[in-house]
C-alpha cells in the first residue's frame, strides 16, 4: 500500500507530551501507512523541536493559535488522508490497521476517548465525549480528526482561530464523522487541576456560548 498518511500535531512547549504520544505512530511507519509526520509550532522554548528532528519529522513555525498551525500543517501536507492529532494524545495499539479498514469508505471520523486515569469521573467525562460525538457528530480535537483531503479541501480547512477550531471544521465537513472502533488516551491533567466538574461545565459552557455567536478570541482567554 502506498503511505497515504499525513499526521498533523500542533505543538507549544509539548516535549512532555510528544515523548508519549510519539511511539504510537511507529506502527503506522511499519504499515506503510503513514507519509509524513508534521509538527506545526507555535513558538516552543522546551525540547519541542529536538523531538521533532529526532523524530524525522518537518517542523513548522509560525504564531501560536490553535487552528493557525493546523491550518498551516495541513498547507504543507501532501497525503491523500490527513490525521490531525494533540501533542498528548496517545494512539491505541492496533489503530492503523482500523485506520486502514476505515479509508475505503471515505468518511471523516474520530477516535473514541478515554483518558489517562482511572475511577468514575474519567469515566463519565469520556462516556460523555462519545455519545456526544456519535449522536451529534460533534467530537473535539483530543478524539483525533481522520479526514480525506479533498473534504478537508472542499470545508474551507480549520479556521485561524485560537479555540473551537475542531467544532467549526466539524459543522463544515459535508459528510458525518463516524467513530472508529478504537479509543484514544488523552492526558487528564487538565481536569484534574482545575477539577472534573468545574473542568467540564466549563467545557460545554464555552461550547454552547461559542455555538451561539460568541468570539473565540475571548473565548480562548477565558479558557
Amino acid at each position: 500500500m502506498r503511505a497515504k498518511l499525513s499526521v498533523i500535531i500542533p505543538t507549544l512547549n509539548a516535549a512532555s507530551g510528544l515523548e508519549r504520544s510519539l511511539p504510537s505512530l511507529a506502527e503506522g511507519l511499519q504499515a506503510g501507512l503513514i507519509r509524513e509526520l508534521i509538527l506545526s509550532d507555535g513558538g516552543s522554548d522546551d525540547a519541542t523541536k529536538q523531538i521533532a528532528d529526532a523524530a524525522g519529522a518537518v517542523f513548522l513555525t509560525g504564531p501560536a493559535s490553535r487552528g493557525g498551525q493546523l491550518r498551516r500543517g495541513a498547507e504543507a501536507a501532501e497525503g491523500e488522508w490527513l490525521l490531525f492529532l494533540h501533542a498528548d494524545s496517545v494512539l491505541p495499539a492496533n489503530w492503523s490497521d482500523a485506520v486502514i479498514a476505515h479509508l475505503p469508505s471515505g468518511e471523516p471520523s474520530a477516535f473514541r476517548l478515554k483518558f489517562d486515569a482511572t475511577g468514575l469521573m474519567p469515566t463519565l467525562v469520556a462516556g460523555w465525549a462519545n455519545l456526544r460525538s456519535w449522536l451529534f457528530s460533534l467530537p473535539y480535537g483530543d478524539q483525533g480528526l481522520l479526514v480525506a483531503r479533498k473534504d478537508y479541501d472542499l470545508a474551507g480547512g480549520f479556521k485561524d482561530i485560537p479555540l473551537m477550531e475542531d467544532v467549526a471544521i466539524t459543522r463544515t465537513l459535508e459528510k458525518r464523522i463516524t467513530l472508529l472502533p478504537l479509543a484514544l488516551t488523552t492526558s487528564a491533567e487538565r481536569y484534574e487541576r482545575n477539577g472534573w466538574l468545574r473542568r467540564g461545565r466549563q467545557n460545554i459552557g464555552l461550547l454552547l456560548r461559542y455555538l451561539f455567536g460568541a468570539d473565540p478570541e475571548k473565548l480562548a482567554r477565558r479558557y
